[in-house]
């Protein structure tokens, strides 16, 4: 059978150098793992019970198409509480994981030809969504100077259609603030353009809040997920929030394409919100593994790198090593052991002279990819 135009997407690498690492340590082989953004713990131990009671308790069923009542409204008020925003738990729609509200967001913004704004790098799957569906990613090249996010006169300069801004970013982990992001809705709603903001990253910030669009204005898709923060990754359970006149056309959508969110992944994002004590702890490692990061990414030789305000990634130049950055992680990963992701996952045309690094391990592995990595290196000048 033939294939559809829409299924030619690109891989996402970071999946393939995964691949790579199973089988190496299928092999026998010891890897530490730095390319994959997922957290290394699980769901919170109190919440997993919780769960569990209410599964004894009768079988979880189909939802509403929006998400249980009770979730939508612990969002809403997850937003006054963490950024003083009175929201509506009408306009908040909880989604199969971010995907699906990228999918959902999309579908209900733009037709077939529409030009969406990505400032790279970013996150490869928005340009690969956009492709499957017909629409035209459109790569804004950003560098240092911005913190490697757009600015307003992009929307213009690029005739948008759209606009899809991530803070904390993956992969470099900047942020945008509040005059930042007030600045991209005014060109937007000027440019006719719609405004996203990708915020699945907010809880894993470093000394600086993290603002939400939802601050500036509602005139936003504001995109989130339990998989960062809450630790949630496989449970595939996300939200979005959208405007108010815009909540029946996405549930439209959500109805057909999904028939609900994961029944069982909405009960426990619920019962998370009250594992707070957990969650914060876990983000203490990050913050330990980010300072060993800083401190000895640059004395190991990796010492030109994006402002790693959140998240938990260290985004850097390697241009001094290597201009083939896909060959350059398979190197490193065949003779370190350590697991690291290509930047042309993120910027197609840049990306090949940088290298993303995850910390979201445990600080022990961080430490030993650490030390894996000073010894590679070492090795390898040497020999040049």
């Amino acid at each position: 059978m033939q294939n559809s135009r829409r299924g030619q997407v690109d891989p996402f690498i970071v999946m393939d150098v995964m691949e790579a690492a199973a089988a190496a340590e299928a092999a026998g082989r010891s890897i530490v793992h730095m390319e994959v953004g997922q957290p290394g713990t699980g769901a919170p131990a109190a919440a997993l019970e919780r769960l569990g009671r209410e599964m004894s308790a009768g079988p979880l069923g189909y939802s509403v198409a929006r998400g249980i009542p009770e979730l939508r409204a612990r969002i809403a008020r997850h937003y006054g509480e963490a950024h003083d925003v009175d929201l509506d738990p009408n306009r908040v729609i909880v989604t199969a994981g971010a995907s699906g509200a990228f999918l959902l967001a999309f579908s209900a913004l733009f037709d077939t030809g529409a030009r969406v704004g990505l400032g790279e790098p970013c996150y490869p799957s928005y340009r690969q969504i956009l492709k499957a569906l017909d629409m035209v990613p459109v790569g804004i090249p950003t560098g240092l100077e911005t913190r490697m996010q757009p600015v307003a006169a992009h929307v213009a300069e690029y005739d948008l259609a759209g606009l899809l801004v991530a803070s904390p970013a993956n992969p470099t982990g900047t942020m945008l603030g509040r005059d930042d992001l007030a600045s991209l809705s005014d060109a937007c709603r000027a440019g006719g353009a719609a405004l996203i903001s990708d915020e699945i990253y907010h809880g894993l910030t470093y000394g600086t809040r993290a603002v939400s669009a939802l601050e500036v204005t509602d005139e936003v898709y504001v995109i989130n997920s339990f998989s960062k923060y809450f630790s949630m990754t496989g449970w595939r359970v996300g939200w979005m929030v959208v405007p108010e006149n815009h909540v029946r056309v996405v549930e439209r959508l959500a109805q057909n394409m999904f028939i609900c969110p994961t029944h069982a992944s909405q009960r426990l994002a619920l019962a998370a919100f009250d594992c707070r004590e957990a969650l914060d702890a876990n983000v203490a490692v990050y913050a330990e593994n980010r300072r060993l990061m800083l401190e000895r990414l640059p004395r190991a030789g990796f010492d030109r790198i994006a402002p790693p305000d959140g998240a938990f990634y260290i985004y850097a130049d390697v241009s001094a090593h290597t201009d083939d950055s896909i060959a350059f992680a398979r190197e490193i990963l065949e003779e370190a052991g350590v697991a690291v992701t290509p930047g042309v996952d993120f910027d197609p045309q840049r990306g090949r002279q940088w290298l993303r690094f995850s910390y979201a391990q445990s600080t022990a592995a961080i430490t030993e990819g650490l030390d894996r990595l000073e010894r590679f290196l070492a090795v390898r000048s040497a020999a040049e």
